[in-house]
């Protein structure tokens, strides 16, 4: 089969699925970069670092009823697709309890609820949850319990899923005694496919809806800010990215740059880095903006940047080479192939980005960044964002937790269970064995906890400084 007929085979195989035609031509798009043997990596060499951008403590706050103007005029758009699979989850990571008793989704409906009522503006701004067929009955069986936000199909939107490739042949991968592990989800960058293709692009644009706000579900910082909003509303950019200043915890994530031969801002991830360039990309003073996922789009431009690449916002492709078996390292080598929406920011002339304080980033992917959330690095405010404490100046607490027993949430439960231990002032939380924290643990400064026996360290209340508490 020539390389112009290889696509057919897999263009049947999602239309079979009921993907739609712009789910189809997006997948091309990234199929097409595969067979072209492109990586999607950018050199150290073809970029420019970003030194300076606007900052949004600068911004003026609009007025109420220019803010309830435009709050009509607005779609909230929280990612929430997926798993939690690498902390031991099989369901929507957004059910997990945060603070309190109260989970991502519980705070996430309560911000809603209370903008709501703030800006006076009846049932908007819209909400809409983009699920993952694994996340979509989970999350709105629990958000039955707000029936103001809407229900069922007025709050979701559904993300697409992709076929994996074979590494061998670049043929779809063919696994009858599992058929759901012949797909994968595509990243965050399917956003864009999935508001045209599910129809709800025209729905939105139809009701007189322009401004999207979109973040990821798990980072209950990123809340409709009017500054924000109005700031985006008034400059009449297409797109726009907030960014914060990168610490040691983020030197692997995202950064922002400039691309030398066309000066358009663009997004490397880690993926994307060669590894000979790996000390540029994680060097926080060079690269020193962050991708917070919290992005801003104008959804009248998306659609013109939709009709004129023919159905499909041009992104990067991301190869990842997994297992079919994700729980079988003998099974066939496979491409995952991955775009991600930040990246979309290269595709908007005018394509901007704003630096936002680190209280609008406080992500959870890992059970380290759970325990940082459950504890008193970070606060819950009355309109339900958690925050980190402003005495740490936004720089978050380095927790790093023994892999073999911490990585899954039931692990960290048996760490942390009977007590959170008091993180405010802790620089840099170690641990490495079978621990325990009882309730009153305080830490401050850059502590470890080293157990090295065969029974669990318990570390009773008290005050731990800087050193090593070891069994």
């Amino acid at each position: 089969m020539s390389d112009s007929d290889s696509f057919g085979v897999f263009a049947a195989k999602m239309r079979a699925a009921g993907l739609s035609d712009a789910a189809v031509r997006a997948f091309e798009g990234n199929y097409r970069a595969l067979q072209r043997r492109e990586t999607g990596l950018m050199g150290e060499g073809e970029l420019e670092p970003v030194v300076e951008l606007p900052r949004s403590g600068e911004l003026e706050v609009p007025g109420a009823e220019r803010f309830g103007e435009l709050i009509r005029r607005t779609v909230v758009i929280k990612l929430n697709g997926g798993l939690g699979t690498g902390m031991g989850l099989e369901k929507a990571k957004s059910l997990l309890t945060v603070r309190d008793g109260l989970t991502f989704l519980d705070l996430i409906a309560k911000q809603m609820l209370l903008l709501r009522g703030n800006a006076g503006a009846g049932a908007v701004p819209r909400v809409l949850f983009m699920n993952s067929f694994s996340t979509s009955e989970d999350t709105l069986g629990f958000l039955a319990k707000y029936p103001e936000l809407g229900g069922g199909a007025e709050i979701e939107l559904m993300q697409n899923r992709v076929p994996k490739v074979l590494v061998a042949d670049l043929t779809p991968l063919e696994w009858p005694g599992q058929p759901e592990l012949e797909w994968c989800p595509p990243g965050h960058g399917d956003l864009y496919a999935s508001l045209a293709g599910s129809g709800w692009l025209d729905r939105l644009l139809g009701e007189g809806i322009v401004y999207a706000f979109v973040s990821n579900a798990d980072n209950l910082g990123a809340t409709l800010d009017p500054a924000l909003l109005a700031w985006f509303a008034e400059s009449g950019v297409p797109f726009a990215m907030e960014v914060t200043r990168r610490t040691e915890a983020d030197r692997k994530g995202g950064h922002l740059a400039r691309r030398r031969r066309d000066g358009r801002l663009v997004l490397r991830e880690s993926a994307q880095c060669p590894a000979e360039d790996e000390a540029a990309f994680q060097d926080t003073g060079r690269h020193r903006y962050f991708n917070t996922n919290n992005l801003w789009v104008r959804l009248d431009r998306l659609k013109e940047a939709l009709e004129a690449g023919g159905g499909m916002i041009p992104l990067p492709m991301i190869r990842n080479e997994k297992t079919a078996d994700p729980r079988d390292g003998k099974s066939p080598k496979v491409y995952q192939l991955e775009t991600a929406m930040g990246a979309a920011i290269e595709s908007f002339d005018g394509a901007a980005a704003i630096e936002v304080p680190r209280v609008r980033f406080a992500p959870v992917k890992t059970t380290g960044d759970l325990l940082v959330v459950r504890s008193s690095a970070c606060r819950l405010t009355d309109d339900f964002r958690l925050e980190l404490e402003p005495s740490r100046g936004g720089e978050p607490p380095v927790v790093d937790l023994d892999g073999k027993l911490y990585k899954m949430v039931d692990g960290l439960e048996r760490l942390a269970g009977r007590g959170v231990p008091c993180l405010k002032e802790c620089g840099r939380l170690t641990v490495k064995g079978e621990v325990v924290f009882e309730p009153g643990v305080v830490v401050r400064g850059d502590a470890a906890f080293v157990n090295e026996g065969s029974g669990p360290l318990v570390v009773a209340a008290g005050e731990y400084g800087t050193g090593v508490v070891q069994s």
